[in-house]
C-alpha cells in the first residue's frame, strides 16, 4: 500500500499569516541573518581603520539596504525579485575584494565597484534559461545539502562562544547553546500552532533571558548606539574605476552561483517549483539591490542561506512574512538602538538555534537526493562535491598557494562544491540502462 506524502507547510508562498504571527516570524528571519548582515561592514571598517562614528553609520546602511533588497526579492517589483521568502544581505565573499579596493581608493572606491560590478549579475540574470539544464536534481540536491553542511561549523563556533573567543568551548557557553537547542526542539516538535512556528525566536528569547543574570549582554553597545540614522546617498562619495571592479568580478560570479543554489533551496523547502523566469528575477534582484546599495553606502547584496532552514522548522513559507522582515530591517537601519539590542545576542544563543536551522537545510538537500538514482556516477558527484566543499570550509588554507582568481572562485565551501558538482555533472557520462532493447538514462527510466 502506498502512503501518500502530504505537505507539512502551514502557510504557503502566497498565504498571509495573522499579523501578530507574521511579526514574530519576521523577527525570526532577522535574528537568523542579522549577524551576517552586520559582520561584513564591521570587518571591512576594522581593517581599513574607519572611525567609530562612520563604522556605526556603515552598519546602519548595511541593515537598511538589506531590508530594501529583501523586500524587493520577496515582494517582487515589476520583474525584479523571485517572490520567495529569501532574506538578503552582504556576503563575506565581498570582504576580500572590498579591503583590496578600499586600501587603494577608500570607501568611495568600494561603493563605485559595487555599482559597476552589479551589472555582471544584471546581465547574467538574462541567461538563466540556458544555464538551468546544468542544475538537475543531482546538482541541486548536493548544493542544498552543502549549504547546510558548510554553515554547521559556523553554528558550532557560535555555540562555543565565537571563533577566537577567550572562553571558546567553555562549559557555560556550551550549556547555554544546548539549553536553547533543547527548548527549540521541544517547542517545535510538541508545541501547537503559533508556539511551534515561533519555536526558534522563543528559544532565542529564552537564551537572551538566561544570559542576562550571567552578565553576557553588553548593554553599553545599546547605550552607545545613536537614536536615529537617516540614510544619506553618497555620504562618503563614490569613485568609479574599472581597475577597482576587477577584484569584484569573481565575487559577483561566485554569489550568482550561490544565489541560484539558495533560491532552489528555498523553493525546495517551500514546496514551490521555480521557473526560469523566477530564477532570472531572483538574480536580477541581487544585481539591482547591489546597484542601489552602492549609492546608499553599503556593499553588494545577495541571498542569505542562513534562513532556508527556518522554513521547514516553522512550516511557514509565506513570502509576506519575509517582506515584513525587509520592512523591519529598514526600520532597524534607521533606529540603530533597536538594531543594537539584536546585535548583542550572545554567540552561544545563536549557536543553539543555528545547529538546528543549518541541519534542517542539509536535511532538505538529502530529501532531494533520495529521489536521485544512487548509481556510481551520481555517488561520485555527491562524494567529490561534498568532499571539496567541506574541505575548503574547514581548511581554507588549502587554497593559500593558488592564484587569486582560483582562490576567489573557490573562496566558500558552497561555491567550491557547487562548481565541482556542475563540472562533474557535465563531464561524467550518464550511465544507461537497457529496457526492452532500448537504452535509457536512470532519469528517463524513472
Amino acid at each position: 500500500m502506498k502512503v501518500r506524502e502530504t505537505s507539512e507547510i502551514l502557510y504557503k508562498i502566497n498565504d498571509k499569516p495573522p499579523m501578530h504571527m507574521s511579526i514574530v516570524l519576521a523577527f525570526q528571519h532577522i535574528l537568523a541573518a542579522f549577524g551576517g548582515i552586520v559582520a561584513v561592514p564591521l570587518v571591512i571598517s576594522g581593517v581599513l581603520g574607519v572611525n567609530t562614528a562612520d563604522t556605526a553609520y556603515l552598519v546602519s546602511a548595511a541593515i537598511f539596504m538589506a531590508g530594501v533588497t529583501t523586500f524587493i526579492q520577496a515582494r517582487g517589483i515589476w520583474k525584479i525579485g523571485a517572490k520567495l521568502p529569501c532574506v538578503m544581505g552582504t556576503d563575506f565573499t565581498f570582504v576580500g575584494p572590498s579591503i583590496a579596493v578600499g586600501s587603494m581608493l577608500g570607501l568611495p572606491g568600494i561603493f563605485g565597484a559595487t555599482v559597476l560590478g552589479s551589472f555582471i549579475e544584471i546581465v547574467l540574470s538574462r541567461f538563466i534559461k540556458p544555464l538551468r539544464k546544468f542544475f538537475p536534481p543531482i546538482v541541486t540536491g548536493t548544493v542544498v545539502a552543502l549549504i547546510g553542511l558548510t554553515l554547521l561549523p559556523v553554528a558550532i563556533d557560535w555555540a562555543a562562544g565565537g571563533y577566537g573567543a577567550a572562553d571558546y568551548g567553555s562549559v557555560m557557553n556550551i550549556s547555554i547553546a544546548m539549553a536553547v537547542l533543547i527548548v527549540t526542539v521541544l517547542l517545535n516538535r510538541y508545541g501547537k500552532g503559533f508556539v511551534s512556528s515561533a519555536s526558534v525566536i522563543i528559544g532565542l528569547v529564552f537564551g537572551y533571558i538566561i544570559c542576562w543574570p550571567l552578565g553576557l549582554l553588553n548593554m553599553q553597545a545599546v547605550a552607545d548606539a545613536s537614536i536615529l540614522s537617516i540614510p544619506t546617498p553618497l555620504k562618503f562619495g563614490i569613485t568609479f574605476s574599472m581597475a577597482a571592479v576587477i577584484p569584484f568580478i569573481t565575487a559577483y560570479l561566485v554569489t550568482t552561483i550561490e544565489t541560484v543554489g539558495c533560491l532552489m533551496a528555498v523553493g525546495e523547502a517551500a514546496e514551490q517549483p521555480l521557473s526560469d523566469e523566477d530564477l532570472s528575477a531572483g538574480i536580477l534582484a541581487d544585481g539591482v539591490g547591489s546597484f542601489l546599495a552602492g549609492f546608499f553606502n553599503a556593499g553588494p547584496n545577495t541571498s542569505f542561506s542562513q534562513n532556508v532552514g527556518l522554513i521547514p522548522m516553522t512550516k511557514v513559507a509565506s513570502r509576506h512574512v519575509v517582506s515584513l522582515a525587509g520592512i523591519i530591517l529598514v526600520l532597524l537601519g534607521i533606529f540603530p538602538k533597536v538594531g543594537a539590542l539584536i546585535a548583542i545576542i550572545p554567540n552561544p544563543v545563536l549557536g543553539g538555534a543555528g545547529i538546528i536551522m543549518f541541519g534542517m537545510v542539509a536535511s532538505a538537500g538529502i530529501k532531494t537526493l533520495k529521489d536521485v538514482p544512487l548509481n556510481n556516477r551520481n555517488m561520485i558527484i555527491i562524494a567529490v562535491s561534498i568532499g571539496i566543499g567541506l574541505g575548503v570550509t574547514v581548511r581554507p588554507e588549502f587554497l593559500s598557494q593558488l592564484p587569486d582568481f582560483v582562490k576567489s572562485l573557490f573562496s566558500s565551501g558552497i561555491s567550491a562544491g557547487t562548481i565541482t558538482a556542475l563540472l562533474l555533472n557535465v563531464f561524467l557520462k550518464e550511465e544507461v540502462e537497457e529496457v526492452d532493447g532500448e537504452n535509457y538514462t536512470p532519469q528517463e527510466v524513472a
